[in-house]
């Protein structure tokens, strides 16, 4: 179970744009997080991958408190989870062809030997075509990118995905392919997903249930204690 508690957090310990925000998800279910732009969706599921360290709260991973953020977290804990980014060029290193992008997680934690192999097949489970592999992302899709990028999220087997936003760029027929890919990977595995998205139709037909932002926070706005909302 991954478990969210109390979680505020942002950019500015002045003006957190997550305030005491509580979510879970239970050992492979997939939980849609729905929310307009800006309202702090996205901060919440760096803090769930334990990209961005809370102000306060806590994160729990399968009954063990997360004890660190970003490098800081234990690998064990670190790569427990798989993410894929909303825009797909500003979390890919332009420099690397699409097979080391696929491979970074595991040369990042001390796995280089057969790498490129192991992406090579990850990279056809995304329907992502072997003759795109010595490509660098300028040269390939958005769609084309968003699947290596998928790819490097499951190369290292993750136990949880987090999709923030992942086919807002997309076109329909990439949308449904990708959501198959982690839907696949889910059903093999048992992995849980946090899906963050504004697509209420889509959010509903791909996750177990679907959390509205405004229900998490409806209790600080309930309170005549409560701060004003970010």
């Amino acid at each position: 179970m991954l478990e969210l508690l109390s979680v505020t957090a942002g950019y500015d310990r002045r003006a957190p744009v997550v305030r005491d925000v509580t979510l879970t998800l239970a050992p492979g279910e997939a939980v849609g997080l729905l929310g307009p732009s800006g309202c702090g969706k996205s901060t919440l599921a760096r803090v769930a991958a334990l990209l961005h360290r809370p102000d306060s709260g806590r994160v729990v991973i399968d009954g063990e408190p997360a004890r660190g953020y970003r490098h800081r977290a234990p690998r064990a804990q670190r790569t427990a989870f798989g993410v894929v980014f909303q825009q797909p060029r500003q979390s890919a290193d332009p420099r690397l062809r699409l097979v080391d992008l696929i491979a970074e997680p595991l040369r990042a934690t001390g796995r280089p030997e057969g790498a490129a192999d192991q992406a090579a097949e990850t990279a056809d489970t995304v329907g992502l075509g072997g003759d795109l592999l010595g490509r660098r992302p300028h040269e390939v899709s958005d769609g084309q990118l968003q699947r290596a990028c998928l790819a490097r999220a499951l190369i290292l087997r993750p136990r949880y995905l987090v999709c923030d936003e992942m086919t807002a760029m997309l076109d329909a027929s990439t949308t449904a392919a990708l959501v198959g890919v982690v839907e696949e990977y889910r059903r093999e595995t048992g992995a849980g997903l946090l899906a963050v998205g504004h697509d209420r139709v889509l959010l509903d037909r791909w996750c177990d249930r679907t959390v509205d932002w405004s229900e998490l926070v409806s209790h600080r706005t309930d309170s005549p204690a409560a701060g004003s909302p970010a």
